[in-house]
């Protein structure tokens, strides 16, 4: 299942990120591609740096206090992150991600778009599915959350510059099916909750959870 989830930052925040990763100094992104992804990558990949590592620091601290992302994602750990860069026609051709990074494996492939949508053409992610095409272009500070192993690619960025953070999740969960149930019942807790359910209906509900997380966690 795909997950689109926004209010990650507040706009000071969000402004600070964005000025920050269009003053990284950027190499070429197939340095971290894997032998068939880099035949058809074509970006910019900030250099690792302290002041790379300080903006992956403010997007993971965004997400893990994201409790849609921690619900959808119910992270163990990141992979790896990168900061993004595509424009002057770059794109990354259709690819799957390695299903191991960093002695890490990746469940959960997420891009948090840092670019305004209308200060760019092109560029919109891709992802591949049995019944279509999804076509994925979010404002700045949005971020989509989907399974690591799809086929997926981004198009040309035909105008403007396309910034975005990029990174690979390892989840308690493998199972996505299991993940999905619980990312119910939280909705479903959230929603009684909201509407004052009965004490009694909550507990039992907030109690499957806990069962079903402890008998599936790793």
């Amino acid at each position: 299942m795909f997950h689109i989830i926004g209010d990650l930052f507040d706009a000071a925040s969000l402004t600070a990120l964005k000025e920050a990763v269009a003053e990284l100094d950027y190499e070429d992104g197939r340095r971290t591609a894997g032998a068939l992804a880099a035949r058809v990558k074509r970006n910019a990949q900030a250099v690792p740096g302290p002041a790379r590592e300080a903006v992956i620091a403010k997007v993971q601290a965004g997400l893990m206090a994201s409790s849609a992302f921690n619900s959808a994602a119910r992270p163990k750990g990141f992979a790896r992150m990168l900061v993004s860069r595509y424009d002057g026609g770059q794109a990354y051709g259709t690819h799957v991600d390695d299903a191991i990074m960093a002695g890490a494996r990746t469940d959960l492939s997420f891009t948090l778009f840092l670019s305004d949508a209308d200060s760019y053409a092109g560029g919109g992610l891709v992802v591949q599915d049995r019944a279509e095409d999804r076509l994925i272009r979010l404002n700045a500070g949005e971020v989509v959350l989907y399974p690591s192993d799809t086929l997926h690619r981004v198009e040309p960025v035909t105008d403007g510059t396309r910034f975005a953070v990029v990174g690979w999740v390892t989840s308690w969960l493998r199972d996505p099916r299991q993940r999905e149930m619980l990312f119910d019942l939280d909705q479903a807790i959230a929603f009684e909750r909201a509407g004052r359910a009965e004490d009694g209906q909550l507990d039992r509900l907030a109690q499957l959870r806990s069962n079903l997380l402890r008998l599936w966690a790793e």
